[in-house]
C-alpha cells in the first residue's frame, strides 16, 4: 500500500508561493529541476503557510473557550513552553521558552490554552520583545487577572548563524502587569519559581 500524507493548504495560496520560491532558489544560482530541488518551492510553501498560521487564529477567543469561573486567587505559572517563531528581519528561527503566570481574578482558563496562546503569537513573522507583550496582552484581555507575568528566554539563529555568528547568546524579554509587575514579593516569587527544577 502506498503512503499518502493528507495536508490542507490554501491551493491558490500554495501555487502562488511555490512560483515564487521556486524563482528565488534559481536567483540563489540553483538548477530547480535537480531531483532534489523539483518538490522543494512546493514543500517551502507549505511550510511557511504552517509557520505563519498564527495570523488566522485568535488567543483572546482560544483562551475565552475554555474560561472557568473559580474563586481561588493563587498565582498559576506554566513554564517552560516550548516556542518556535521565525525573526521577521531575517525570516530565520528563533527558538526558546516561555514562562507565564497569571493570577485570577474570578477566571482561569484551561492550562493548554495558555501554551495555544503562545503558539498563536509565535507563528507570525516576530520579534521576541513584541510576541512577549502580545502574549501578556492576550490573557489581560481574557481573563482580566490581578496581575500577568511572561519571560521568553530564546537562542536567534540569525545571531548564530550569520552577522556576529554569535553560538550561545540567549535573548531573555520580560513583560510584567498589575500584582506581578508592582509587588516585588509577588514577582520574585514567580522568577524563583520558573528558575527551579522540579526533583
Amino acid at each position: 500500500m502506498a503512503y499518502h500524507k493528507t495536508d490542507h493548504y490554501d491551493e491558490d495560496l500554495t501555487l502562488k508561493l511555490t512560483n515564487v520560491y521556486k524563482e528565488a532558489i534559481g536567483l540563489l544560482g540553483e538548477d530547480t529541476e535537480r531531483e532534489g530541488l523539483i518538490k522543494t518551492p512546493e514543500r517551502v510553501a507549505k511550510a511557511m503557510q504552517f509557520l505563519t498560521q498564527g495570523y488566522q487564529q485568535d488567543a483572546v477567543a482560544i483562551l475565552n473557550s475554555a474560561k472557568f469561573s473559580e474563586s481561588v486567587s493563587e498565582m498559576v505559572i506554566v513554564k517552560d513552553i516550548e516556542l518556535y517563531s521565525m525573526c521577521e528581519h531575517h525570516m530565520l528561527p528563533f527558538i526558546g521558552k516561555a514562562h507565564i503566570a497569571y493570577i485570577p481574578n474570578g477566571w482561569i482558563t484551561g492550562l493548554s490554552k495558555i501554551a495555544r496562546v503562545v503558539d498563536v503569537f509565535s507563528r507570525r513573522l516576530q520579534v521576541q520583545e513584541r510576541l512577549t507583550v502580545q502574549i501578556m496582552d492576550a490573557i489581560k484581555e481574557s481573563l482580566n487577572p490581578l496581575g500577568v507575568a511572561v519571560v521568553i528566554e530564546a537562542k536567534h539563529l540569525c545571531m548564530m548563524m550569520r552577522g556576529v555568528s554569535k553560538q550561545n547568546s540567549v535573548t531573555a524579554t520580560s513583560a510584567f502587569d498589575g500584582e506581578l509587575l508592582n509587588n516585588h514579593i509577588t514577582r520574585n516569587e514567580f522568577l524563583k519559581l520558573i528558575s527551579s527544577k522540579l526533583d
